[in-house]
């Protein structure tokens, strides 16, 4: 994996900020360096198709495990964001154009796999009328005609600056799972993720569902930034609201020493907690461990969601 260790470097709009300790991780976060032959070949079929994966991008702890058994969540759109929060590894600037045989090479990637599930996420493109959404709608249907069993999940950023039309054209490409993570509680937003409002984000979920009742609807938030226990069911709550049906939560971890703070390593069991009562508030399926993140286990966690689905279905 890329030497993402750098902020003078990559991450030059963080640069003026004072560096934040990084405390030592307890054993119940610490991961194996990948080194199985599954690994390298995920790899060089990524490399072959001059992809993007949001696993390198934003340093994922579980990318060892998951391309060990042929699993990555591809980023479209280039990997320099035109958002700066606080928490994010992906490097912030001026993005390139949109490249528009990216869709082709990602559905390829995706064939050569052999995924059953497959992720497809996105840097923030504020510079585009529509925040990329039509390359989203097409990277869908190329997988659709390439990969025709693969189910599909987006995790896609807010369109904020978009007209509705923006969302309402990722929907029409009928994604199986629509994915946009809150990230974190409201009172944290303009330090954690300022160049995003929560209730817009609440509200995106809220008319994926309007629009099409048929797709699941997935977020998530990190804890361990400085929220407290309130705060996050709370924000289940708010969840439960907008028909979000699947939720996930885990342990913030500090990219750089400029990037924000960890306020602390949150216990095992209080993310057992979490778990009790998210499904105590309604979610068909909830994942919520310290090594949680929006794509880690996506293709089983939506076989059980689609399960779920169908068995409260039968009950009605």
């Amino acid at each position: 994996m890329r030497d993402l260790k750098i902020p003078g470097q990559r991450h030059p709009e963080k640069a003026h900020r004072p560096d934040n300790a990084q405390p030592k991780k307890p054993e119940w976060i610490r991961v194996k360096a990948p080194t199985s032959q599954g690994y390298k070949d995920t790899r060089n079929i990524i490399r072959e198709h001059k992809l993007v994966t949001v696993c390198e991008e934003a340093g994922c702890p579980n990318a060892g495990e998951c391309w060990s058994q042929g699993h990555a969540t591809m980023m479209i759109m280039g990997e320099i964001c035109t958002r700066g929060c606080t928490f994010c590894n992906i490097a912030t600037g001026k993005p390139q154009t949109l490249d528009a045989f990216e869709p082709g090479r990602v559905a390829d990637a995706v064939a050569k796999l052999g995924l059953n599930h497959v992720v497809v996420t996105s840097v923030d493109r504020d510079d585009l009328e529509d925040g990329g959404a039509e390359h989203f709608a097409q990277t869908i249907r190329a997988i659709r005609h390439r990969a025709p069993g693969t189910t599909i999940e987006v995790l896609t950023p807010d369109f904020l600056k978009c007209a509705p039309a923006a969302l309402e054209t990722v929907v029409a490409a009928r994604p199986d799972v629509f994915n946009h993570n809150l990230e974190t509680v409201p009172g944290l937003y303009p330090e954690v993720r300022p160049g995003a409002r929560y209730f817009h984000s609440l509200r995106l979920l809220q008319r994926v569902k309007e629009l099409d009742p048929s797709i699941f609807t997935k977020s998530g938030i990190m804890v361990g930034l400085g929220e407290d226990r309130q705060s996050v069911l709370q924000v289940m709550d708010d969840m439960r609201a907008a028909d979000v049906d699947f939720l996930t939560i885990g342990q913030y971890l500090q990219p750089t020493p400029k990037h924000h703070a960890v306020d602390r390593f949150v216990h095992p069991d209080e993310f057992a907690a979490y778990e009790k009562a998210a499904f105590g508030k309604g979610f068909l399926m909830v994942s919520a461990t310290p090594l949680t993140r929006s794509s880690y286990h996506a293709g089983d966690d939506f076989a059980r969601l689609r399960d779920a689905r169908q068995a409260r279905l039968g009950r009605a």
